[in-house]
């Protein structure tokens, strides 16, 4: 069996990675799956998080936001509508944007869409956690 599968992660903006990998973690809708090269074919919708995988020793780090993987014995493809890695990420704006996500969900307003500002949360807090993580 390989030690290494083709990992490809695509937005509509552009080819974000294009390398080996011999495991990653992807957040999935319903919580994180581990893969390793040989894994059984499947097809998820991705959530708000953190894909890491690791290649010649090295764990690589991308914040996510929404998609979907495709996932064979010997390639990932992850369609995702956002992906950045550390040195990407504006933390500024990324602290910002959960300043006024946090303050959308303590208003107590009627108007407020909880679940969008969940979500914008979320996303801020993983881009934070992600930026961290600077090589």
């Amino acid at each position: 069996m390989p030690d290494t599968f083709q990992l490809e992660i695509v937005t509509p903006e552009k080819m974000v990675v294009r390398d080996a990998a011999e495991e990653m973690q992807i957040p999935g809708k319903n919580g994180y799956l581990g893969i390793l090269p040989g894994h059984a074919p499947l097809i998820t919708e991705l959530a708000v998080g953190e894909i890491s995988y690791r290649n010649n020793g090295y764990t690589h780090h991308l914040a996510v936001a929404w998609g979907f993987a495709e996932v064979l014995p010997d390639k990932v493809t992850i369609l995702a509508e956002t992906a950045e890695r550390p040195e990407e990420i504006d933390v500024k704006r990324a602290q910002e944007a959960k300043q006024r996500a946090e303050e959308r969900l303590k208003s107590g307003s009627t108007e407020t869409d909880y679940a969008r500002a969940q979500d914008a949360l979320q996303r801020a807090e993983t881009r934070l956690q992600v930026a961290e993580k600077k090589s």
